[in-house]
């Protein structure tokens, strides 16, 4: 049987797969973008055309599939737009759906992430939920345009501290439990990083690592949202959903550490300093 990974392409679907490749599974890749699919992994998967608000193409994507990897996309903002798909895993007789969902999210019902959960447990699918803490490609993607610019870190999070994982890592835990779906069936894992750092620490590790200063401006939720909007011409709903996790963060629930990632895989995870070393290129 075979293991379908929706947002194959992005950071945390592609290390995914590429954990499964190495573990011997075979991997449906699911895209709106085939010929992406081609450059990142040639002729090793297989690719096949998926859009979560199209529901011609769910059949397809599961056929001879027996475990999902389940990711929210960024611009799907409402947790029912994911419902469709999951009753159509539902009718397939999915063994295992690992949902990546969000650190502290068992506790919080204002991001999409919960009810996520909740709908995949009400249906009695078999799942092995991720609980990432904050992904360090947030700093080396869409927050890099301001550290290469304007030298500054510019997330509205305050002085809360968060433990930052590698998407790397979550991918390799992620893996482990596909792999191994019996062992893991109805299961939790809140992944996370071995330190929490709050975003002047992580300013310091950066300027050490590029040689120059970047500073965390910590901005307000309104000018935040208003700069991402107007001056990034990000989507709003987007947007808006970061600012949620970040109001989290500021409460406190993004700075736990956790032993799960060790416990699935046998190792410690990276550090951000190993992290700002290896990603210098996104910085300078």
């Amino acid at each position: 049987m075979k293991v379908l990974v929706t947002g194959a392409t992005g950071n945390v679907g592609s290390s995914i797969v590429k954990e499964l490749l190495a573990r011997g599974e075979n991997v449906v890749a699911a895209t709106t973008n085939i010929e992406k699919i081609y450059k990142l992994f040639d002729n090793k998967v297989e690719p096949v055309y998926f859009d979560f608000t199209d529901n011609n193409t769910f059949n397809n994507a599961l056929e001879a599939v027996d475990r999902v990897f389940l990711m929210r996309p960024p611009h799907l903002g409402k947790p029912e737009h994911l419902y469709p798909f999951i009753d159509a895993m539902k009718a397939h007789d999915i063994k295992l759906v690992s949902f990546l969902s969000l650190m502290g999210v068992e506790n919080n019902t204002i991001p999409p992430h919960h009810k996520i959960e909740k709908y995949i447990e009400k249906l009695h699918l078999p799942y092995a939920h991720v609980r990432p803490g904050f992904f360090m490609q947030n700093l080396s993607g869409i927050h890099s345009v301001e550290i290469r610019e304007k030298h500054e870190i510019f997330v509205p999070a305050g002085k809360s501290k968060t433990s930052f994982i590698d998407v790397a890592d979550i991918g390799l835990a992620t893996a482990i439990l596909l792999h191994e779906p019996e062992k893991y069936k109805n299961t939790a894992h809140t992944i996370t990083g071995l330190e929490a750092l709050d975003y002047f620490q992580v300013a310091d590790i950066l300027s050490k690592a590029v040689g120059r200063k970047i500073t965390y401006t910590k901005p307000g939720y309104l000018k935040y949202r208003n700069y991402y909007i107007k001056k990034r011409g990000l989507d709003k709903t987007y947007v808006n959903v970061t600012i949620a996790l970040y109001f989290m963060t500021r409460m406190g629930t993004a700075k736990d550490i956790t032993k799960d990632f060790y416990e699935l895989t046998g190792r410690k995870p990276r550090t951000f300093e190993e992290f700002a070393k290896d990603n210098i290129k996104y910085f300078i």
